[in-house]
């Protein structure tokens, strides 16, 4: 959860515009993007705004092409040096990343299209696991994450414009809640494979027989043939991972499997994935989920 925010004077909101953007497939012939887009092309003809409101939709195999709505990232970045509104991101910045508003800001974004954001706008700082980013001049930008970061977003502004008891009130009446723990519990390790390098996807098949080694690290290193200093270099490279951290979190997505679908005592799920120490397990699972296994399993547990 954000710091509280400082209550503003209250005032009614003098206007406010929707830019309504849905991402599709590369592949959708009609695309849903450009059909509801063009409801909302009048918009740039708003000579100014207190909030602009920019929700999104996603539908099939996401993905973002940049340079189709220049009408539309104009007219953004004109609202935005007016200084006249907040710009409340609803769910995933791809649209307001195109303004270049977003450049070497916190950017958080709905988990599953990681890919296609750090893809297109390498210059902003994805932050996955926050559900909630305040920043811009003056706090002007507010981004949720993933659908259900709404509450989060609906009850910052609350508090922002009504005062924290006004929004304590509002998760008591709404039953919402602040998600303290952010994305991170949400959040689903992929397993990268680079088949442009051949040394490093050997290792990678050889894992997945091999990570709950005692060294799997040492084994990788000579099943790829490489030297450990050139083998580490080319894993990070292509992963995004250093070896140990790829193995880590490796093992922590199997125990989360454990922790779903299983009774299974943590301890013992310690063992499973690798680690004889379950309480270096436990602070491990804790640094990379932010959550502990046991308040992962209340969570996620399925039902019975």
């Amino acid at each position: 959860m954000p710091q509280s925010p400082k209550t503003q004077n209250f005032k009614p909101l003098l206007g406010y515009a929707i830019v309504y953007k849905a991402v599709t497939p590369k592949w959708t012939p009609a695309s849903v993007t450009e059909t509801l887009l063009a409801q909302y092309r009048n918009r740039v003809n708003i000579a100014s705004t207190d909030v602009v409101i920019i929700p999104t939709s996603v539908v099939g195999d996401a993905c973002w092409e940049t340079g189709r709505y220049p009408d539309v990232t104009q007219w953004l970045n004109r609202m935005y040096s007016k200084r006249l509104l907040a710009l409340f991101n609803v769910f995933w910045g791809t649209l307001l990343a195109e303004t270049g508003i977003l450049d070497g800001k916190d950017v958080t974004t709905h988990w599953v299209l990681e890919d296609t954001l750090k893809k297109n706008f390498p210059n902003v700082n994805l932050r996955l696991e926050r559900e909630l980013i305040v920043t811009g001049d003056d706090e002007r930008l507010i981004m949720s994450g993933a659908s259900a970061a709404w509450h989060d977003l609906a009850l910052y502004l609350i508090a922002r414009y009504a005062g924290p008891a006004t929004a304590q009130a509002a998760t008591k009446f709404f039953m919402l809640q602040w998600h303290t723990d952010g994305q991170a519990p949400y959040l689903t390790f992929k397993d990268i494979r680079d088949r442009g390098d051949s040394p490093i996807l050997k290792t990678q098949v050889w894992l997945q027989e091999h990570w709950r080694d005692p060294n799997p690290v040492v084994g990788m290193i000579h099943e790829s043939g490489l030297t450990d200093r050139t083998f580490k270099r080319h894993f990070q490279d292509a992963t995004g991972f250093t070896p140990i951290k790829y193995v880590q979190h490796l093992r922590i997505e199997n125990a989360k499997q454990y922790l779903e679908n299983s009774e299974t005592a943590i301890d013992e799920i310690s063992w499973k994935v690798g680690y004889e120490d379950p309480s270096f397990f436990r602070r491990l699972f804790k640094r990379i989920v932010n959550v502990t296994p046991g308040d992962y399993r209340r969570m996620f547990r399925s039902p019975r």
